[in-house]
């Protein structure tokens, strides 16, 4: 009886002896020799998006702060002229001034209001939830909304002054007094940024370990001292980091005061600030491009300058 017989294919040996799987790779290995310009794609709208709104701009406000460029005119150019005319500018001094007061009037406020009412609503009762809600809103809300809210309840006419009549005291000029329009707009730019920088605290509070607190507890530190030997050295980076942001954006402030203060800046430009300054110089037909552009380098020096400040003073705690 005959054995039957498997006939066997024997593959052959060398580069014809591939399999169907390296068959497959091989458009991978196509694939990858352009693996290092493929980023390069997928970044490009991001890149020339950022290109056209911010650096060129950024580079043409330099440029244009060495020329007497206006709106219409395109300028040559004139050094330092624009600079020098800077110091002896009395509303650029005033713009300086207020600009400066608003920063240490509001920078401590939204330091340390956020980082209690974040230590308030991180409290798990029932109905907190919204107030946490409610304490958010006006972060989300228009500015112009805001200001002109705020502006018909601090008008002559406004729900402030009558209250304030109501009780005897009197009208009080919050939007003709040249500083009470000035620390009513700080008011505004602190209940609008109270919501902002307590999301931000709520996230540093959430990774405090809770056995620091029941250790100071059982040491004997009640509420105010465990604030300050806890809380506070536990939070300590993300102060900086709101006193940084609250800092630059209050030298810049704007839409707040110009919305209570008028395009004027209030009685006989007392009020005005220096990114105010800028946008009333360099609009409009005959607007001076070259000098509002050297404001704006002086705000930008300026704004750099108080984050390497809060950073310094940051890096010489730790030390």
């Amino acid at each position: 009886m005959k054995t039957p017989t498997v006939s066997r294919t024997i593959a052959p040996a060398g580069p014809a002896a591939r399999s169907p799987r390296s068959e497959r790779r091989r458009p991978a290995r196509g694939i990858s020799r352009h693996l290092p310009t493929s980023p390069w794609l997928f970044a490009a709208p991001g890149l020339l998006i950022v290109g056209a709104f911010s650096l060129y701009p950024f580079v043409s406000t330099l440029v244009n702060a060495f020329t007497d460029r206006r709106t219409l005119v395109a300028g040559k150019y004139v050094g330092l002229a624009n600079f020098e005319e800077l110091l002896h500018d009395d509303m650029f001094w005033i713009g300086l001034r207020n600009s400066t007061l608003y920063v240490l009037g509001v920078v401590p406020a939204l330091v340390i209001l956020p980082l209690l009412l974040a230590m308030l609503v991180q409290r798990h009762i029932p109905g907190i939830t919204f107030f946490r809600s409610a304490f958010y809103t006006p972060v989300v809300a228009s500015i112009v909304v805001v200001g002109l809210i705020w502006v018909w309840m601090l008008d002559d006419r406004g729900l402030v002054n009558a209250v304030l009549e109501a009780v005897g005291v009197g009208k009080v000029g919050f939007l003709s007094d040249q500083w009470l329009l000035l620390g009513s707009a700080m008011a505004v730019t602190v209940w609008k940024g109270l919501g902002y920088y307590m999301i931000i605290y709520l996230a540093a509070l959430a990774n405090v370990p809770r056995e620091l607190h029941e250790a100071a507890a059982v040491d004997g530190a009640g509420a105010v001292r465990r604030f300050f030997t806890v809380t506070v050295p536990a939070v300590r980076s993300t102060m900086v980091l709101v006193g940084a942001l609250s800092s630059v954006a209050a030298f810049k402030v704007f839409s707040e005061v110009y919305l209570m203060a008028g395009p004027s800046g209030g009685p006989a430009g007392e009020d005005t600030t220096l990114v105010m300054l800028v946008q009333r110089v360099g609009t409009g037909l005959t607007g001076r491009v070259g000098y509002a552009s050297a404001i704006s380098v002086v705000v930008f020096v300026v704004t750099v300058a108080l984050m390497l400040l809060v950073l310094r003073a940051d890096r010489k705690e730790d030390a």
